[in-house]
C-alpha cells in the first residue's frame, strides 16, 4: 500500500487498482466503520470529478470510509466515462454500508453486473444522482436485462416493467429535459409536508441551486415515494434568476425523493434517496452539499445524528468542469485523485 500524506490526513491508494479509497478520518464520527461506494460513470455531468469531492467530504467530515469507483479504459488504466462497459472495483460492494451511483446507460458485463444485483438483493440503501434514473442500458439477452433503462418486464418480473433500475428502485426512469438544457438551471423548493424530513435539516426552501436543468418525471411517484424538493425551473443560469414564467413550473417537478425498494428475488426493503441534480457544478451549492450529506446519514440508518450545521466544506480545491459530452480531463488515473486536494 502506498500512503498519501495531503494536509496531515492519510488517504490509501491500494497500488495498482483502478479506484480511489478515502479513510473516513476521527473516531467516533456518525461515520465511523461504515463503508460507502460511491460509483461514477456518465459521459455529461462529470460524476468522475462529482464523486471523489463527495468521498471527500463523508470522509473527512463524517468518518464513512468512501471508495470510488471510475469507468476505465482498459488500454490505459485511464478515467474515460466514454467507455461504457468497464467499472472496476464494484467487487468492493460486497461488504458495503450504502451505494452511491451517478452512471449513465451503463452495458456493464455479467460479472461486474452480478456484484450490483447482488447488493440489491440485500435491500442495502442507494443514493442516486442525476442519470442514475438511467443507469444501465443492455439488451434483453443480458442476464441483467431487468436492470436497463425502461426494461418492459415479463412473467415473474413484471413488477420491473417500464423502467428498470430507474424506475424501481430510484423512482423513475429517464423521461426528458423538463427545464432547457445549459440554459434554465434549477432551484429547490419544499415540497407541501415535506420540512420536517431529517434530510432536510438545515436546508432552507429557495437555497439549493444548481446549473443543471429539472428533470421531467410522471406523477405522482411510484410505491411509497416521498418527494422532498420541487425543482423550480429557473429563467437563466444564476442563482438569483427569476422563475421561468409559463407552465413549466405548473405543477414543479420533483428534483428529490425517498422511497423504499425490493429488488426481484431479495430479501428484504432498501432505503433510497434520489435526485436528478447532481453533476460536479451543483457541488459548489453548499445547501446541495448538505442535503447529499444528510441523505446518506438517513440511507445509512443514521439519521438522529443529522444536525444543522454538520460541516459541509469543500475539501481541497475544487474547481469542477462545466457539464458537457466529451468535456472531462483526459489522462487522469484513479491513483492521480488520491489525497485531499
Amino acid at each position: 500500500m502506498l500512503k498519501a500524506m495531503v494536509l496531515g490526513l492519510a488517504v490509501t491508494v491500494l497500488g495498482a487498482d483502478p479506484w480511489v479509497v478515502y479513510q473516513g478520518q476521527g473516531s467516533g464520527k456518525p461515520g465511523s466503520g461504515k463503508k460507502v461506494v460511491l460509483v461514477s460513470g456518465d459521459e455529461e455531468y462529470r460524476s468522475e470529478e462529482a464523486l471523489p469531492q463527495l468521498g471527500r467530504i463523508l470522509a473527512k467530515h463524517h468518518g464513512f470510509n468512501c471508495v470510488v469507483l471510475f469507468a476505465i479504459d482498459p488500454k490505459t488504466g485511464e478515467i474515460n466515462p466514454n467507455v461504457n462497459n468497464n467499472i472496476p472495483g464494484l467487487e468492493n460492494l460486497a461488504d458495503a454500508d450504502l451505494m452511491i451511483i451517478a452512471t449513465r446507460f451503463r452495458n456493464l458485463p455479467p460479472e461486474q453486473m452480478a456484484h450490483i444485483d447482488g447488493y440489491l438483493k440485500k435491500g442495502k440503501p442507494v443514493i442516486g444522482l442525476r442519470t442514475a434514473t438511467h443507469a444501465f442500458n443492455m439488451d434483453g439477452k443480458h442476464p441483467y436485462a431487468r436492470y436497463g433503462n425502461g426494461y418492459p418486464g415479463n412473467g415473474a418480473e413484471k413488477a420491473w416493467a417500464e423502467g428498470g433500475f430507474g424506475r424501481m428502485v430510484l423512482g423513475e426512469k429517464w423521461i426528458n429535459h423538463h427545464g432547457n438544457h445549459g440554459s434554465e438551471a434549477t432551484r429547490g423548493r419544499m415540497a407541501p409536508g415535506a420540512g420536517d424530513h431529517p434530510i432536510l435539516t438545515g436546508v432552507k426552501d429557495g437555497t439549493v441551486f444548481g446549473p443543471t436543468d429539472v428533470y421531467g418525471v410522471r406523477l405522482p411517484l411510484p410505491g411509497d415515494s416521498q418527494p422532498l424538493l420541487l425543482g423550480e425551473v429557473v429563467a437563466g443560469m444564476k442563482p438569483d434568476d427569476p422563475a421561468v414564467a409559463g407552465k413549466k413550473n405548473q405543477p414543479m417537478m420533483p428534483v428529490a425523493w425517498t422511497k423504499t425498494y425490493m429488488a426481484p428475488g431479495g430479501d428484504a426493503k432498501g432505503r433510497v434517496f434520489t435526485t436528478t441534480m447532481g453533476s460536479s457544478t451543483d457541488l459548489v451549492n453548499e445547501p446541495f452539499r448538505r442535503l447529499l450529506v444528510n441523505a446518506a446519514y438517513w440511507a445509512t440508518g443514521n439519521e438522529s445524528k443529522i444536525t444543522p450545521d454538520a460541516c459541509v466544506d469543500i475539501v481541497g480545491t475544487f474547481k469542477p468542469t462545466k457539464f458537457a459530452f466529451n468535456g472531462y480531463t483526459k489522462g487522469v488515473k484513479p491513483a492521480d485523485l488520491a489525497g485531499w486536494e
